[in-house]
């Protein structure tokens, strides 16, 4: 660029000099060349010589536009970046400061109750160091109860005597035993409260630690420990008792009944045995909660046991169970809602009406597309059975869905929608490892990966049908 406007400046002065010495110097006329036709040609060299260093300078300045463009592009591509990394780094630090909070009220609790376990000990020592010398006392005594018992014993003592003195000995000698058993009761104890003085110690440093590792390894030991199992069926001897009879059909029933408290309640659904539900009731109705994901505490690659008969905890994540999802399908006329919640707090939803099949067809679902901001991916999956990393029902020939990209589901082929799967705080860089994650996409999207802070499921009946 600097090259091209040297050069534009030498042919400006080579053109403007010729004018200055004609405007000083007198003309030389020469014979054969009229002086009129010689400036003008000489006027166009020099428009030429100008219009190509004009040209040169546009395709320069051109040039360095495009460069320029292509720099900030690439700035603001970098920038965006840096602003999602760093996104991602606050929410991963905020959740890492409130389990210091909690981990700091845990260290408080702890030094509380060591002080309070060093205080028990310090008595019991001194409790012991009484009972020795009691003991010790108690010998003397016996011992010189025993010599006196053995001088008087010839003659001045009479059998009757004798035996009140023998069992005086056997009193005695069961006091002694109690006392023994007692100081090694004491002993025993106080061994335990080393070893939990020992325990205290240990978590103290553990608290210690950095609580950024203390909260990756916990997110990996829930991610890789069984799930606890949710509370099975409630069975009663007598199906005609009055309080199993009023049970509500499902939680839509004890909200019309004027319940208003979210909590877990027991239902009857269908006439079936009693189980226990989350319902949510902050909305206008009740709905019952089948599902909830809401921070990667439950690791929801189980069993179809597990998948069955539900896992999980209700006010934390848990899977209800396909067995009483199924007899509340039963009863008709339900809507099934899923509620997606983003990093921001944006939230969209998408209603189906919904059916569930038994186990003898391995739980097929059946649904209809009703209302919603959010695509449709689960318009293929009518007709669909459930699918568990150990039981393989999808309609994928040559990969078992569940078990390549973990937790239950009615799969179709795999990766278009997968509630279930693994819970992931930031996004992971491999592919393969994000179809592992929880998804929601449409069917003809490449790749779609949905992080969430919470899924829902819920179970609505008496809600209008659109």
């Amino acid at each position: 660029m600097r090259t091209t406007i040297i050069a534009l400046w030498f042919v400006l002065s080579a053109a403007c000099v010729p004018a200055l010495c004609s405007s000083e110097e007198t003309p030389v006329l020469q014979l054969g060349a009229p002086t009129e036709s010689r400036s003008r040609f000489a006027a166009l060299d020099d428009v030429r010589l100008l219009a190509n260093g004009l040209l040169q300078l546009g395709q320069s300045l051109r040039e360095f536009v495009h460069r320029t463009k292509g720099q900030i592009n690439d700035i603001l591509q970098k920038l965006n970046i840096f602003d999602q990394s760093f996104y991602q780094l606050s929410v991963l630090a905020s959740e890492i400061k409130v389990e210091g909070e909690e981990l700091k009220k845990t260290t408080v609790v702890l030094k509380a109750n060591n002080d309070q376990i060093k205080d028990l000990s310090a008595q019991m020592n001194s409790k012991m160091d009484s009972i020795l010398q009691e003991k010790g006392q108690l010998q003397n005594k016996v011992e010189g109860l025993e010599k006196k018992l053995s001088s008087l014993t010839h003659g001045l003592v009479t059998s009757e005597q004798a035996a009140e003195i023998s069992g005086l000995k056997n009193v005695i000698h069961t006091q002694e035993q109690s006392i023994i058993e007692l100081l090694n009761a004491v002993k025993e104890q106080n061994d335990q409260i080393n070893h939990q003085r020992t325990k205290i110690k240990l978590l103290e440093e553990k608290v210690a630690n950095t609580l950024t590792q203390e909260t990756i390894e916990k997110m990996h030991e829930n991610f890789n420990s069984e799930a606890p199992t949710l509370t099975p069926f409630l069975t009663s001897s007598s199906s005609s008792n009055p309080k199993i009879m009023n049970l509500p059909l499902d939680c839509s029933e004890l909200f019309n009944r004027g319940q208003r408290v979210t909590g877990v309640y027991t239902i009857r659904p269908n006439r079936s045995e009693p189980f226990m539900a989350f319902c949510d009731m902050s909305k206008d109705y009740g709905v019952t909660v089948i599902q909830q994901r809401k921070d990667g505490s439950v690791n929801f690659d189980q069993t179809w046991e597990r998948y069955e008969n539900g896992f999980g905890y209700f006010h934390g994540e848990f899977w209800l169970g396909l067995r009483k999802i199924h007899s509340l399908a039963a009863q008709g006329n339900s809507v099934l809602r899923i509620e997606l919640e983003d990093w921001k707090q944006v939230r969209h939803f998408i209603e189906y009406r919904f059916y569930l099949d038994g186990p003898e067809t391995n739980y097929t679902i059946r649904l209809m597309h009703l209302s919603g901001d959010l695509p449709d991916p689960m318009s293929n999956h009518t007709g669909m059975m459930f699918s568990t990393k150990d039981r393989d029902n999808d309609n994928h020939q040559d990969l078992h869905c569940a078990h390549s990209y973990t937790g239950g589901w009615w799969f179709s082929a795999c990766g278009d929608a997968n509630l279930n799967g693994r819970y992931f705080h930031m996004r992971p860089k491999g592919r393969s490892e994000r179809r592992r994650g929880i998804q929601w996409k449409p069917a003809r999207k490449a790749s779609y990966l949905l992080k969430l802070t919470r899924t829902h499921f819920y179970l609505m009946w008496g809600y209008p049908i659109l």
